[in-house]
């Protein structure tokens, strides 16, 4: 008798905790593809061909290194189709003494491991994911005598207590964020690289013809397909970032252009999330590349701060706060999903370029994502659940515990100030001074009201009209009521008529 060592599709570092100690000559790794994990949501068709293709290489990957692979395929016959379905199999096909599995990334996975000693009458040790740069107790104890929660301070204390950028235990360039650089407009002469991308090998091919056969129906574009589906294929993506887009990452992280999905950002979020790439050896990379002078400053800061801040961040809030989390409706919101979000089939260009952007790629960066649709759904009132939901299926880097933080948090401000500072709501200035969409629109951004103009511009000003009694006293957003109450009354009921017609075409 052995132990049952499970490995979840988010979990793919042979330094995985759940690894620890193994005896390869009686243990067993179980991986299985289940129907419940591809469905709870309608997964876009190019993320569950990533994590599948992922998988399978990870799963080969172990054999060669002597592992005993227990591996279930989507199609196998006997496939359950969850992962208690799966263990309870497993068991009764190996009688493991013990259970052992890394403390997984979404809540109800968790709550469901916890039955699982209970339903199979054997031991199971839940390890923490040591992956992560600050354990899920550590963030507490940061979090607890806190009246605020932000970022910055938290990310501080990640440099400090890794050693990043820092001399003599002061940080390298007098400062810790150098945020203010890195936020330049497009350029029309801009030589932007091309994306890592690998070419499909036989088991990826596999999984392509899986994807197509069992989940035509889900969102997406599933060709061309070019992801990292190995470790060595993810590091060779990391290696490409730091010698040809992290030098210009950090100046035009901010910018949008359309046709140009990919810009100088790192698509590493992909690798990371599923364990293919480690955070630390991300953060040292930029860091070595800073050091040898191939990376100025701002942009190496700016890329380890989304790892080693963010990302930690975001992490620990979700832990914080779930259950219930997503549940969280501040401005109570209730609008639909509009359609175009599936369709791109709207007269506004820059929400059409980032939503056929994602449906082909299963991405977007993050500017899109939070200035672009998350502020239209922030402005337009919708949901969010509906907005949730969205994002968690449309991007191949989605897990909920990276999203739903940015979403409920950072996009709509839905938990009432608990992650940012303010909302991040915007009219169409800004999404004409950091991209070239407005340019190829049916609206015009100079236009503040009428059928012709901007609908951010309006649905900006309305959005604070009607939270007004939630806003007024943000610090960071009652100065713009200063500027709506010098407005006239005609320009006022401009405003709200505009932004009525428009929010009621929608539905």
């Amino acid at each position: 008798m052995g132990r049952l060592r499970v490995i979840l599709g988010d979990q793919l570092s042979q330094s995985i905790s759940c690894l620890t100690g193994c005896d390869k000559t009686r243990d067993t790794i179980l991986m299985c593809e289940v129907w419940d994990e591809a469905t709870y949501v309608a997964h876009h068709k190019k993320k569950i061909a990533f994590l599948f293709s992922a998988m399978r290489h990870f799963a080969r990957d172990l054999r060669k290194a002597g592992y005993n692979i227990d591996y279930i395929q989507l199609d196998d016959a006997e496939n359950s189709g969850s992962f208690r379905g799966e263990v309870n199999r497993a068991i009764a096909r190996h009688a493991p003494e013990q259970i052992i599995v890394t403390h997984p990334g979404e809540y109800r996975v968790l709550q469901d491991m916890k039955t699982w000693q209970e339903t199979f009458g054997l031991p199971v040790e839940i390890r923490d994911d040591d992956r992560f740069l600050c354990g899920l107790d550590e963030f507490r104890d940061w979090a607890k005598d806190r009246t605020q929660l932000r970022m910055e301070f938290f990310y501080r204390e990640m440099r400090k207590k890794h050693g990043i950028l820092l001399e003599n235990g002061k940080p390298v360039g007098g400062q810790w964020n150098f945020d203010t650089q890195n936020r330049k407009p497009p350029k029309n002469d801009m030589d932007i690289p091309a994306p890592y991308q690998s070419r499909p090998d036989d088991i990826t091919s596999d999984v392509l013809d899986l994807v197509a056969a069992r989940f035509g129906s889900h969102f997406g574009d599933l060709q061309p397909f070019h992801f990292a589906v190995t470790r060595q294929q993810a590091l060779n993506a990391l290696d490409q970032f730091i010698n040809q887009r992290l030098a210009q990452f950090g100046d035009y992280q901010d910018a949008m252009v359309q046709n140009q999905p990919w810009m100088f950002h790192a698509h590493l979020a992909f690798y990371l999330n599923c364990g293919l790439l480690l955070p630390l050896e991300c953060i040292k990379a930029a860091e070595n590349a800073y050091y040898r002078g191939d990376v100025p400053l701002n942009a190496a800061e700016g890329f380890i701060r989304q790892i080693l801040g963010w990302r930690e961040f975001v992490r620990g809030i979700y832990w914080l706060r779930i259950p219930g989390y997503g549940d969280e409706n501040y401005f109570e919101a209730t609008a639909a999903l509009p359609e175009f979000y599936w369709t791109a089939q709207t007269k506004m260009n820059c929400l059409r370029q980032c939503v056929l952007e994602t449906r082909k790629n299963a991405y977007a960066h993050h500017i899109q994502r939070l200035m672009v649709l998350g502020n239209f759904a922030l402005l337009a009132g919708i949901s969010p659940a509906e907005v949730n939901e969205w994002f968690l299926i449309v991007y191949a880097d989605a897990f909920e515990w990276v999203e739903m933080p940015n979403v409920s948090g950072m996009i709509l401000f839905a938990d009432g100030g608990y992650l940012a500072s303010k909302p991040y709501a915007a009219g169409g200035g800004y999404i004409s001074k950091m991209s070239n969409y407005c340019d190829n629109c049916s609206y015009k951004v100079s236009k503040k009201n009428g059928p012709d103009a901007c609908p951010f511009n309006y649905l900006y000003w309305d959005f604070l009209a009607r939270n007004r009694t939630k806003l007024a006293d943000n610090h960071r957003v009652g100065m713009m009521y200063k500027t709506y109450d010098r407005m006239g009354n005609d320009k006022k009921q401009a405003i709200a008529d505009d932004a009525n017609r428009f929010l009621k075409s929608l539905s």
